[in-house]
Parts: C-alpha cells; structure tokens; sequence
C-alpha cells in the first residue's frame, strides 16, 4: 500500500500563491493529504479549487509555495509527479476520431504498458465503466456521458498512486455517479490517495475522509465531515405530533428529554428541541411519548448538513454557486480537528 513505509503526505501544500495577471487566483493555500486517504475540495466556482489542481498535477507553476506531491517538488521534478498520478479534469481529453478501447490503449502505452497488457487494462476499465458494447466506436459517437466515463477510465489506466479528479461525475447518470463512487472506493481500499473536487456535496460526505473549503484562494476551514458539520450549529429532536395526541402533552415530553425551551412550527403539531448529542434520543422519545399516550406520525434527528455548513461558510449554496466568488466577503479560516 502507498504510504505504508513511512508518515511522508501524498500530498503537502503550504503558502501556494498562484496569479494571473492582476487576477489573484490563490492566495496561500496550505493542505495536507495523508497517503491512502480520500479528501474532498469544496468551495465556489471561481474560488482556486481547478487551479489547484492543476498546480498539483504540473499542468501549471506556481508562483510561490512549497508543493509536494508523491515526496517531489512540482517545480524541480515534474516528470516524477506526473508518472505517480492520474488526472480526471473538467472536460474530456480524448481523441475523438479514434474508438474508446484504442484511446485508453494508447494511454496504457504511454503510460510504458507493453500492448498486450494495454489492450488487457482498456478491456478491464471498459468492463467496469460499462462501456464494453461501445468500446469499437469511435469517441465522437459517444453520448456526454458516455465520454465522461471514458475520460474516467483512462485517468485509472496506470494504476496511480495519486488521483486528482476535478468534478469527475458532473454530467453522469445517477447510475453512473453510482459507478463512480463503487470505482473510488475501490482504488482507496487498494492503498491509492484521492484529491476529489465535486460540486455533490453528498458525494464529498460519502466519500472523504477529510474535506477542505476554499474561497478566494484560501483553505477558510478544514476537518472529517461530521466536524464541519458540528460548527453548522446543534442537532435537533423533531416530532409530528398524531391528530389524535395532546401537542402540550408532547411538549412536555420533549421539555424533559431534550435541553433548552421546545420549539413549534411550522405546524402546530410539529416540534422540536435541541438533541445535545444525547445517544439514541429519537428511539427513546417515541417509548416515553407513548407511555404518556401521546402517538407520533413522524420522529427523527435533524442535523446540520454540508449545504448548512457550505452556505454559512461561503454566503450561499452550493446549488448556487455563480458568481459568488467575488460576491462574498473574505471569510476567516477555521480549521476543525487535527492541524497541520
């Protein structure tokens, strides 16, 4: 497994500063990836995550920095950092007039397979992106997600240590998206690092391990998504109360399970109370609701989400991300869990 010999990160940023022209794209971006872990890059469009990436992955230079990936400098060693990873960016990058199988043939050669085990691999990632009937077309036949998982496919054509995948199932099917994820997993199970950038914040909750906010060129917060979660604000108890139960009844239920005053709306009949992070609070609130004769129609934890956590953050949502890189105040960093 990658990573196994030694503590070194996959991946170790500090201070990259990156401009284009009077434009300040990233203004000191510091992160640290450990080896065989997934971590997730959020933030809004326009707030430095692709350039990262692209820094990451030597398809830009940085203006100042250190930047490590694979234990080499981008600057002094990139042919050392490009043969340890695999990129998936936002557009395919393909040879249209050629059939899938020879595109990813062609990587596997590149890459230093020899044709035999290239031809093998394309017919192995083929298989497992579904796309084995279609593999003998040529790329321009293919539908825009079709090319997407192609795109995909010939990221993981060299078995990489390093994977940086910029929005990698924008695009796709739920079904796909579904694939993907399976195909993620996988190559983390096998000991691969991952650098993911998506704009489905539950993709980034599903798989990370660690996720970073970036806006305006700086890492504003950092941590597992349950500690970014926890700084969107506490859990809380919400019932629906039966048409047949007494809601003042409920109330007073709720009042001594929970902590702090019980809240109603945005029916009479629905309440909640602050949960505190107290240990199978729903199971229980239904035993003692129905001790007191009061039945319920609806009992569950509402917790803060990524959304929560993104809009509070950046000053809107992911779903609303145009423009809003230039819109918002520069926020301050908040950093949860262990520190660089």
């Amino acid at each position: 497994m990658p990573g196994s010999e030694d503590n070194s990160p996959a991946i170790e940023v500090d201070g990259l500063t990156k401009r284009f022209g009077k434009t300040e794209a990233l203004a000191g971006v510091s992160l640290n990836v450990p080896a065989g872990t997934v971590v997730g890059l959020l933030g809004p469009n326009g707030a430095g995550k692709t350039t990262t990436v692209r820094v990451l992955a030597t398809l830009l230079r940085p203006d100042s920095g250190l930047v490590r990936v694979a234990g080499h400098d981008v600057r002094e060693s990139p042919d050392a950092v490009r043969r340890a990873i695999g990129l998936t960016g936002q557009y395919a990058a393909l040879d249209e007039f050629q059939s899938g199988r020879s595109n990813l043939a062609m990587i596997g050669r590149l890459a230093g397979l020899s044709r035999r085990a290239a031809h093998s691999r394309a017919s192995e990632l083929l298989d497992r992106f579904g796309l084995t009937d279609a593999a003998g077309r040529a790329v321009k036949t293919y539908s825009g997600g079709m090319r997407r998982r192609l795109d995909l496919a010939a990221s993981l054509v060299g078995r990489p240590r390093i994977l940086f995948l910029d929005e990698p199932t924008t695009g796709l099917d739920p079904h796909s998206r579904l694939v993907m994820r399976d195909v993620i997993r996988d190559h983390v199970a096998a000991g691969v690092t991952l650098l993911l950038t998506t704009q489905y914040l539950e993709e980034a909750d599903q798989l990370a391990d660690r996720i970073a906010v970036i806006d305006h060129g700086l890492v504003i917060a950092e941590g597992t998504p349950d500690e970014l979660k926890a700084t969107a604000g506490a859990s809380y108890l919400a019932v629906t109360v039966s048409a047949d139960s007494d809601p003042d009844t409920a109330a007073d239920v709720l009042a001594a399970l929970g902590t702090g005053p019980v809240s109603t709306g945005p029916g009479e009949r629905q309440l909640r109370v602050l949960a505190d992070g107290q240990p199978h609070l729903a199971t229980r609130a239904v035993q003692v609701m129905a001790r007191a004769g009061v039945y319920l129609d609806d009992c569950r934890i509402s917790r803060p989400s990524l959304d929560d956590v993104f809009l509070i953050l950046t000053g809107h949502q992911a779903s609303q991300q145009e423009g809003a890189a230039g819109s918002a105040a520069k926020p301050a960093r908040a950093t949860t869990g262990a520190s660089r």
